[in-house]
């Protein structure tokens, strides 16, 4: 009877107390981002142990004692928010509280999680002050400022980072595409062009990205095939309240297309990307072909944009949660550019071909992705990704010039002028699933994975392409050049890239210290990458008569009356077929050890070795190897790294990389098969190896205060056995690929700046803020040109111009600045207005040979004017004005000092509006 009155009175003890406390509950958001909920924000209560950290949603809840409190809401990098509450027993109340960035709040002052939204400018400085590798990143919240639609433009914002014009190649510190890894979520992403390793990121839109990583020092985590930089696309997962959002691109024009009284596109494809052409059951017929030869006229010059988004969390039983996200979108694009192109220009200065050129072209892009995680308990967590990605782009173009083959006219008079006519579809579809996990089965043991599959089909269907000359019998009427294959031809390409891809690893915390938190941790894991390639291609020569035609020059835009069944018949022309193709496989098992472990306050290293064992096969049948052949070679990297980062106050830290790593020559590089451009002809080399790399990089860091950076960064990097595009010897002037040299060496220094220059409360306290942004690269590289070995290595000879240049792609100088204006007008309206500014020196194409100068990219700048206003919570309105100088883009031969190329983008001016329910 003692015991249960005991028990009784223990519980009415715990009753009454429990009646002397309230709750206080609430959501936390994020004013930075549109009022956003903030996961991981602090919540307590001053003077007390009481205080919680809020969810996924920005929620969070209290029990406290009764009486006066003061309830203190901070987030690192934000203003902390004291708010006054009397707590009476048994009740709850409800406190919302609005956080936003202030320069008040040091940086450390809240342990940030890897799951805060990473989209934030701030969120992503203080990722980078945090960590021990040298990592930049650009997030939604920058891209959206500076009004960046695709990936590849987004990468350019970095320090030492450019891209090709008319490519979405990217050079990280003068090193291009081969140089380069491309990743989604930490998974490999396949190439869209059979020339290049990775895809062309200006078909990979914005509109699916969270945040860009980009490592331009190697670690162990990273793929071995690196010389420049891995870059990360982290795709968007939601967070926050539930949402649709609508948005709709109002007008957008090019002012080059806006010019033109007819914009000609090839016929066939539709406006929204989705139209097939087949190459026909009996293409050897010219009644099978379902196309015209001629162009068409389009229907607009306007461009599109729509899409669409949505996120929502579901609760699944008391502590489990997924949240999903998915997205849509499409946008076209219309571009008109005139200018000049030559080709084969020899020591003297004299180009073989010679052509003014007007050239239309129309892209599309649809993107589709869903994203969901399922966040099991505090300890494990699953996601799948899906992405799909339909592209294409469309491009009409009319040469009108001199090439020294053209035998029209009179012979008396050896005219060399003609007309080329070439219309190209090249369509990309990409779809990619992935599955990644997180899991802590310990405080001290976690386990990584993720596993993808990747399937690519890049088509060129129907590519066509003319050629006229004057008759040859002396009058103004015109006539078919005939010549080679490539005159008058229907082409046919398919590119398939499967891949399969795999990453765990597993890590055990320990040596743990009197804060409770581990100095140490060490990482075993295994990298695994299975890929197949399949290339085929096939052409169709129209092989016309001489003198089979005579016709007006108006007539050479209706070839259909003369290409036709009629003509055929009557032996006036014939057609052969050309087939060429290529295949391989690709195995990389990697094997990976590495450490990290914080030997002082101060000072934190990460070692570690990447093992990679890699087999790469190679089959193929061209023109020039007729009887096919086959390649195989395997070979073992052993890959070491370190990094490390010594703290030298609580804002300022110095970090150092090291490491060596390969480059691999690619499928097309090695197979020995001749792709012809207009002017340019392109063949593989199959006696090309890898390259060796040895990375350093010495940084400073200093962040005076939230979203605020100085950083100046040294780097170095010695390349064995480096492989360039050169002119090989030959009267075509057709470029190829070798192992030019023994060594090429970069040494250079970038500096960056964030700076906020002002920030002030205005007419009812509303903010007022002006930033600046400015990075700046300056690099020297250099690299031998070796004759004897190019000879001694492979079948072709290349007797170099120089002894010695910089690296391909390699730009001394590269700027990049922007000046950021923020007004706030009301509670749920405001104004942003970016003006960003950027700049590249020349930069080396090609290498020159036979007394040829190097091809080379002449620097050039670009300034772009974005506004963004949200009139309300739920409305924005946006507009961009891009490309505002409008400079000519040229391509010279640098010896000889011939423009090989030029002409102007145009001014690129859009309006849009955006709604979210």
């Amino acid at each position: 009877m003692r015991k249960l009155l005991v028990v009784f009175v223990l519980l009415l003890t715990t009753v009454v107390k429990a009646q002397e406390k309230g709750t206080i509950t609430g959501t936390v958001t994020d004013k930075e981002m549109n009022n956003e909920s903030l996961p991981f924000a602090n919540v307590f209560i001053k003077g007390t142990t009481v205080g919680a950290t809020t969810d996924f949603d920005g929620k969070y809840s209290l029990n406290v004692n009764e009486g006066n409190v003061i309830v203190v809401f901070s987030f690192v990098g934000y203003k902390t928010m004291e708010v006054p509450v009397t707590v009476v027993a048994g009740k709850t109340q409800t406190i919302n509280q609005l956080l936003s960035a202030s320069e008040g709040v040091t940086m450390d002052e809240v342990m940030v999680k890897a799951t805060v939204s990473r989209e934030k400018e701030s969120a992503l400085l203080t990722e980078q002050k945090k960590a021990v590798v040298m990592k930049v990143a650009i997030g939604a919240q920058e891209l959206s400022r500076k009004g960046v639609g695709n990936v590849a433009a987004a990468v350019t914002k970095i320090a030492g980072i450019s891209k090709q014009e008319g490519s979405g190649s990217i050079f990280v510190r003068g090193l291009g595409d081969r140089y380069n890894t491309t990743t989604l979520n930490g998974l490999p992403l396949p190439s869209n062009n059979p020339s290049n390793k990775n895809l062309d990121l200006n078909i990979f839109s914005t509109d699916v990205v969270e945040t860009i990583d980009v490592s331009k020092t190697y670690e162990t985590g990273n793929y071995g095939d690196f010389g420049g930089a891995n870059i990360n696309i982290k795709s968007k997962n939601f967070r926050g309240s539930p949402y649709v959002k609508l948005s709709l691109g109002l007008l957008s024009v090019n002012s080059n297309a806006a010019s033109v009284d007819n914009f000609y596109l090839q016929d066939g494809p539709n406006r929204s990307g989705f139209s097939v052409t087949e190459i026909p059951v009996n293409p050897l017929s010219p009644s099978n072909y379902a196309t015209s030869w001629d162009r068409k006229k389009s229907k607009s010059i306007l461009n599109q944009s729509f899409g669409v988004s949505a996120g929502r969390s579901f609760e699944v039983g008391e502590v489990g949660k997924i949240n999903t996200f998915i997205t849509a979108s499409f946008k076209s694009d219309s571009k008109f550019r005139e200018g000049v192109v030559r080709g084969g220009v020899d020591v003297q200065g004299d180009p073989r071909t010679d052509y003014a050129i007007e050239s239309f072209s129309y892209d599309t892009n649809t993107t589709l992705m869903g994203t969901v995680n399922y966040k099991i308990n505090d300890k494990h967590t699953i996601g799948f990704n899906s992405l799909y990605l339909n592209s294409t782009n469309q491009k009409y173009g009319e040469y009108r010039g001199t090439n020294e083959e053209f035998d029209g006219g009179n012979a008396a008079d050896d005219t060399e002028y003609g007309i080329v006519q070439r219309g190209t579809f090249d369509k990309t579809q990409l779809f990619v699933n992935q599955l990644v996990g997180k899991h802590n089965f310990t405080e001290r043991l976690v386990l990584d994975w993720a596993g993808g599959v990747s399937v690519l089909n890049n088509d060129i269907p129907d590519r066509i392409q003319n050629s006229f000359v004057p008759s040859r019998d002396g009058s103004d009427n015109f006539t078919f050049y005939s010549n080679s294959a490539i005159d008058n031809h229907r082409y046919y390409q398919k590119l398939k890239e499967n891949e399969l891809s795999a990453n765990v690893s597993v890590g055990y915390k320990f040596d743990q210290n009197e804060e409770e938190e581990f100095n140490g941790i060490v990482k075993i894991g295994y990298s695994g990458r299975f890929k197949n390639v399949d290339f085929n291609s096939n052409q169709y020569d129209f092989n016309v008569k001489n003198n089979a035609f005579n016709f007006a020059e108006s007539e050479t835009n209706n070839v259909d009356n003369y290409l036709n069944i009629t003509s055929f018949n009557a032996g006036l022309f014939n057609i052969n077929s050309i087939n060429q193709e290529y295949f391989g496989d690709q195995f990389i098992h990697s094997f990976i050890v590495s450490g990290q472990y914080q030997f002082t306050e101060k000072l934190t290293v990460i070692a570690g070795v990447r093992g990679e064992s890699i087999l790469q096969s190679i089959g193929y049948k061209t023109t020039l190897e007729p009887s096919g052949k086959f390649n195989e070679f395997t070979e073992f990297q052993f890959l070491p790294s370190v990094s490390a980062k010594y703290g030298v106050t609580d804002k300022q830290n110095l970090k150092f990389a090291g490491s060596k790593t390969y480059t691999l020559p690619q499928y097309k590089e090695k197979v020995e098969l001749l792709f012809e451009e207009v002017t340019q002809g392109y063949v593989g080399n199959p006696n090309l190896y890898t390259s060796t790399n040895y990375n350093f990089d010495l940084g400073w860091e200093l962040f005076p205060n939230s979203g605020e950076l100085i950083s100046v960064t040294t780097f170095g990097k010695i390349i064995q056995n480096p492989i360039n595009e050169i002119f090989v010897n030959s009267a075509s002037g057709d470029i190829s690929y070798v192992n030019s040299g023994d060594k090429a060496t970069v040494l250079g220094v970038e500096f960056e700046l964030k700076k906020k220059l002002l920030e002030f409360d205005g007419k009812n306290d509303f903010s007022n803020k002006l930033s600046f942004g400015l990075n700046v690269s300056y690099m020297n590289s250099n690299q031998d040109f070796n004759s004897a070995k190019v000879s001694a290595e492979n079948d072709l000879s290349a007797d170099f111009t120089y002894a010695d240049g910089k690296l391909t792609g390699a730009s001394d100088l590269l700027i990049n600045s922007d000046i950021s204006y923020f007004k706030e007008i009301s509670e749920k309206a405001n104004l942003m207005a970016t003006l960003s500014y950027g700049y590249f020196s020349d930069k080396v194409k090609a290498i020159g040979t036979q007394g040829r100068g190097h091809l080379v990219d002449k620097g050039n700048s670009s300034l772009d004017f974005i506004v963004k206003s949200e009139l309300t919570k739920k409305l924005k309105l946006g507009l961009s004005v891009k490309n505002i100088l409008d400079p000519s883009f040229e391509r010279i031969q640098e010896a000889q000092n011939v423009v090989v190329s030029s002409y102007k983008r145009g001014v690129n001016c859009s309006l849009s509006l955006s709604y979210k329910f």
